[in-house]
């Protein structure tokens, strides 16, 4: 029983971001479980080199150089899949990006592409995904929020009202598809080693000494904490959990 609810083996996964950082550790754990990879990010010698590790664990991997800004490069991603493999079972729309900005000085164009990177993709992804997810029968989606989708942060507000959109569109989603068998769930990474991170670190004084004496575990998190978390909710595991957010951040949200 163990072993059937978190065996990936024979599922398809297409991951955004899925080159670097959390997208990554999501892709291992997926990977890991059994589940055949679509790794689709914008750079592609990144993306060669995470399918290379992911080859690693034993499944099939493809490599797609994707503008998830762009709507007829989502849809292209999700027929490339289908052309591969014959069909999707797991979408993870985890590719993001922020401008640290105070809101005075955000530009509107800075603003709509944080939007159609953070939210518009991921919604023309899902949409992309639907029938293919109908005929198989039902699927996962697994969409990458934040803390900051519960709550605020001065210095990016394009990042936090559109992680908070994602949270709305993941209940939105398991409440319109869940008569289909699709399950529609968040996660809420803290603070996470990344390149994005790295920057954030060196640009706000203090921000290091913040987050380990706000964060219970003492620690920041790593993108290998995302493996876990990623099985469950691409299993069968998590079939009765639906419109659900998961913080994955050692704590920091529990911490009053």
């Amino acid at each position: 029983m163990a072993t059937t609810m978190f065996d990936l083996s024979g599922r398809v996964a297409i991951v955004t971001g899925g080159n670097g950082g959390i997208g990554l550790g999501l892709a291992r754990g997926l990977a890991k479980a059994g589940a055949s990879i679509v790794v689709a990010g914008r750079n592609a010698a990144k993306n060669t080199q995470a399918a290379a590790e992911l080859r690693g664990f034993g499944v099939e991997v493809l490599e797609f150089a994707l503008d998830v800004r762009k709507p007829e490069s989502c849809r292209a991603l999700v027929e490339a899949t289908v052309a591969q493999f014959g069909k999707v079972d797991i979408l993870v729309n985890n590719a993001g990006m922020s401008y640290r900005r105070a809101p005075q000085d955000y530009t509107l164009d800075e603003w709509n592409e944080v939007f159609e990177t953070n939210v518009t993709g991921a919604f023309v992804l899902s949409q992309a995904c639907y029938p293919h997810f109908l005929a198989a029968g039902g699927g996962k989606i697994i969409n990458t929020g934040s803390i900051v989708s519960v709550m605020g942060s001065p210095f990016s507000i394009g990042y936090v009202v559109s992680k908070g959109g994602i949270l709305q569109m993941t209940k939105a989603l398991a409440c319109a598809w869940a008569k289909d068998n699709i399950q529609s769930n968040a996660i809420l990474p803290g603070w996470i080693e990344t390149d994005m991170t790295t920057g954030a670190r060196r640009d706000i004084p203090g921000l290091n000494d913040r987050v380990l004496a706000r964060t219970p575990a003492g620690r920041w998190g790593s993108p290998q904490d995302f493996e876990g978390i990623a099985v469950f909710l691409a299993g069968p595991a998590s079939n009765f959990l639906n419109g659900a957010a998961i913080p994955v951040d050692g704590g920091y949200l529990s911490l009053a």
